[in-house]
């Protein structure tokens, strides 16, 4: 499906090594706050309480948020769990408070606004806890780049599976470090969004690079040279890129702004990796296949001649 097509390819290689001065810029800043400032990542990491309430009546999550917040708390956790009367919080580690004093504190405040509210339970998540949720993560992160590598390695040609894996990391590194420089909380829900991109972004990766595979097998594109191909190959998907981000980017604007703060930095993380996913498809992945070497041979295995008696000619 096309809504327009580009008669005239677009010379998008011309310019390849401006684009990636600055796409290597962003990444050394993005490395550069990682390093300096971290990330903030939530009690699911770090550790801290979890409370569940139970109300007689749906619970109103905006104004239980807004009471926790004026106990001094920030990054809570407030969510519906099961019905609209049963309510998760999840509360910071406070340094010489206990889950006990802080579940009583917080309790307190909630039956201020609604007396009926009961406490179902209290739980102490450890940092431990947080340590292996870190280690679960970086190895599903680590996981997800070696099945993308062996993946594109068999459908293409290593020089693609090479190009792609550091596009898709220079995705991922971009993404981290906005939430470093703004301090945004790291949650599950945020490394969900990063594995997301990594697949998002890979599948944009492949769709490139089949045009570049069928366009070195055309004879039509037989006198084009590897960045003339991959000019044309970039332009053929255009419509089709349009037409795929901005759909998938209306429905993660609408998690953003309707979604509520537990969606709030799922979404945020997705709109980043869809832009910068197009970007390193483009300007980083193509230019990296370029720059590698990728030429038509790769792709297409030679005929041997054959002699007078059927037999191969070495």
């Amino acid at each position: 499906m096309e809504f327009f097509r580009i008669k005239k390819d677009i010379p998008f290689m011309r310019h390849a090594l401006i684009f990636n001065v600055v796409s290597a810029l962003t990444f050394v800043a993005a490395v550069f706050f990682l390093l300096s400032k971290g990330l903030h990542f939530s009690i699911e990491f770090t550790g801290g309480t979890v409370m569940e309430m139970a109300y007689s009546k749906p619970a109103d999550l905006e104004k239980i948020r807004k009471s926790i917040e004026g106990l001094g708390y920030r990054d809570t956790l407030v969510q519906s769990f099961g019905t609209a009367q049963d309510v998760m919080i999840r509360l910071p580690a406070q340094p010489g408070v206990n889950a006990s004093q802080q579940s009583e504190k917080v309790t307190a405040a909630l039956k201020v606004d609604d007396p009926e509210v009961r406490l179902q339970r209290v739980e102490f998540v450890g940092p431990q806890v947080g340590d292996e949720l870190a280690h679960d993560g970086l190895m599903a992160l680590a996981m997800v780049v070696l099945g993308i590598i062996i993946y594109l390695a068999f459908r293409f040609e290593w020089k693609f599976a090479v190009a792609a894996v550091i596009a898709n990391l220079h995705d991922v590194v971009i993404i981290l470090g906005f939430f470093a420089f703004f301090q945004w909380e790291f949650s599950l829900t945020v490394l969900a969004a990063i594995l997301a991109v990594l697949g998002y972004s890979v599948n944009e990766s492949v769709v490139v690079f089949d045009r570049v595979r069928e366009a070195f097998r055309d004879r039509r594109f037989g006198k084009l040279s590897a960045p003339e191909v991959l000019n044309h190959a970039i332009t053929s998907t255009m419509s089709r890129t349009i037409i795929t981000h901005a759909s998938t980017e209306m429905m993660v604007l609408a998690m953003f702004f309707f979604g509520g703060p537990t969606l709030h930095y799922f979404a945020l993380a997705l709109t980043i990796g869809i832009l910068f996913g197009i970007y390193s498809s483009v300007f980083v992945a193509a230019a990296l296949a370029m720059w590698l070497g990728v030429k038509r041979e790769d792709l297409i295995k030679p005929v041997k001649a054959k002699d007078e008696n059927g037999g191969a000619v070495v």
